[in-house]
C-alpha cells in the first residue's frame, strides 16, 4: 500500500492540497467589518438563530449587506435536505456558508459527494458535522484529496466507509499529517494491511500532527505492543481518543478494583477496548462480576474483554444462567464463567442445548432472561 504514496505523488498533493478556498488558518477578520455590520448581526440572530454574541463574533468575517443571497444559501440547504436545526447549526460552526453562491459553489460539491455513493441523507450528516468541508475549494481539495484517500485504501467500498466514519477527511490536508503519520506506523514496523484497516474504520487516528502521533505510536511501543498484531493499532486508537486525565481516571477506577499497573497494562495488550470504556462502565461491569457473582477481581482482570460485553444482552443473561447451571451440577468449575461470557452466541447456545437434555428449563430461562434484556 505504501507503495502509492510516492515521491510523484507526494508532489502531485503538495501542489493541490496547499489551495483551500476559507482556510481557518488565513480566515482573519475584517476590523471594517466589527463596528459597522448591524444588518449581518441582525439576521443571524432572526433568520439563522444565532445568539446575540455569537452573532456578533460571526459578523467580523462575514459582511451581509442585504437578505437576498443569504436567504438563497439558507433556501438551498433546504433543498438538499436539511431541516431548521440543522441548518442553524451549520451556520453557526461556518457562517461564510452565507457568503457562497448556491448554483456555483455550493452545488457542485453536493453532486460531488454524491457522484462518490453518498446519499443525501449521509450529505446532510457528514456536513453537519463538518460544514467547514463547504468552504473547500472543490477543484484544489476535495477532488483531489478522496482521490488520495481512494488511492491509498485502493477501493471505492472502503473509500465510502472512510469518509462516512469521518467527516474530518472531508478537508483535512493529508500530506501535512495523514500521509506522514502512516510512515510512522511504517517506522515502527506496522505492515500496510493494518494501517489498511485503521485508515478505513478509524481514519481521524491519522488526522493529527505528526509530533502528537509520534508520541503516541512510541507510547505503545514501550507498552510492549506487537507492531504486527491489529493489538498495536487499537491500543493507539485508544490512546488517541482520549486525554490524559481521561486515561489516569480510568487506570484510578481499575486499581480501586484491586487491579495492580501490571495487571491493567496486561489487559490492555490483551483488549485494548477495556481502556476505551467509561469509567462508569467499568465500575457496573466490576460490580456486577465481583459484588454479586461473587467472581474473583484477578480472575476478570485476566480476562478484560468482559469489561466491554453489554450488561444486559450478554453478561446478565448469561451469568444467571450459569447460576442455573452451577446449581444443577452441570458446571463443575466457578471460573468456568469467563467462557460462557465470551463464547460466540451459536457455540452457547449450542452447549445450553446439550444441558437442556439433562435439566429441561436451562434454554427457556436464558431466553426469558435475552427478552427481558429487550
Amino acid at each position: 500500500m505504501f507503495n502509492l504514496v510516492s515521491k510523484t505523488l507526494k508532489s502531485s498533493i503538495r501542489t493541490t492540497l496547499n489551495h483551500a478556498l476559507f482556510s481557518s488558518s488565513t480566515i482573519k477578520p475584517n476590523p471594517k467589518l466589527v463596528n459597522n455590520n448591524n444588518f449581518t448581526v441582525s439576521y443571524l440572530v432572526d433568520s439563522c438563530g444565532f445568539p446575540p454574541d455569537k452573532a456578533i463574533s460571526a459578523s467580523k468575517y462575514l459582511s451581509l449587506k442585504t437578505p437576498n443571497k443569504a436567504d438563497s444559501v439558507i433556501q438551498f440547504f433546504k433543498s438538499q435536505g436539511f431541516n431548521q436545526t440543522q441548518i442553524s447549526n451549520l451556520l453557526r460552526k461556518f457562517p461564510l456558508a452565507l457568503a457562497c453562491h448556491p448554483e456555483n459553489n455550493l452545488l457542485p460539491k453536493f453532486n460531488f459527494l454524491l457522484s462518490l455513493g453518498l446519499s443525501s441523507f449521509e450529505i446532510v450528516k457528514l456536513l453537519s458535522a463538518r460544514p467547514k468541508s463547504l468552504g473547500r475549494s472543490l477543484k484544489n481539495h476535495l477532488i483531489p484529496s478522496i482521490g488520495l484517500l481512494r488511492e491509498l485504501l485502493q477501493s471505492d467500498d472502503r473509500t465510502l466507509i472512510a469518509i462516512k466514519r469521518c467527516a474530518w477527511v472531508l478537508d483535512w490536508d493529508f500530506e501535512a499529517n495523514m500521509v506522514p503519520n502512516m510512515q510512522v506506523l511504517r517506522d515502527a514496523g506496522v505492515p500496510g494491511s493494518k494501517m489498511l484497516y485503521v485508515l478505513t474504520y478509524q481514519p481521524r487516528d491519522f488526522l493529527v500532527s505528526t509530533e502528537q502521533f509520534k508520541n503516541v505510536v512510541n507510547e505503545v511501543v514501550g507498552m510492549g505492543f506487537d507492531p504486527t498484531k491489529t493489538s498495536f493499532m487499537l491500543a493507539v486508537h485508544a490512546i488517541r481518543s482520549m486525554t490524559k486525565s481521561t486515561w489516569d481516571k480510568k487506570m484510578q477506577t481499575y486499581k480501586k478494583w484491586g487491579w495492580s499497573k501490571d495487571e491493567i497494562l496486561l489487559a490492555f495488550r490483551t483488549d485494548p477496548w477495556c481502556m476505551m470504556k467509561s469509567a462508569e462502565k467499568i465500575d457496573t461491569v466490576m460490580d456486577f462480576l465481583v459484588n454479586k457473582m461473587g467472581f474473583e477481581t484477578s480472575v476478570v482482570a485476566k480476562n478484560s474483554l468482559l469489561i466491554s460485553l453489554s450488561m444486559e444482552k450478554r453478561i446478565i443473561p448469561r451469568c444467571e444462567v450459569f447460576e442455573f447451571c452451577l446449581s444443577k451440577g452441570l458446571v463443575k468449575n466457578r471460573n468456568a464463567f469467563s467462557w460462557w461470557l465470551r463464547c460466540s452466541e451459536t457455540i452457547f447456545v449450542k452447549r445450553l442445548q446439550r444441558y437442556d437434555k439433562e435439566a429441561p428449563g436451562v434454554m427457556k430461562l436464558y431466553r426469558e432472561k435475552l427478552d427481558c434484556a429487550s
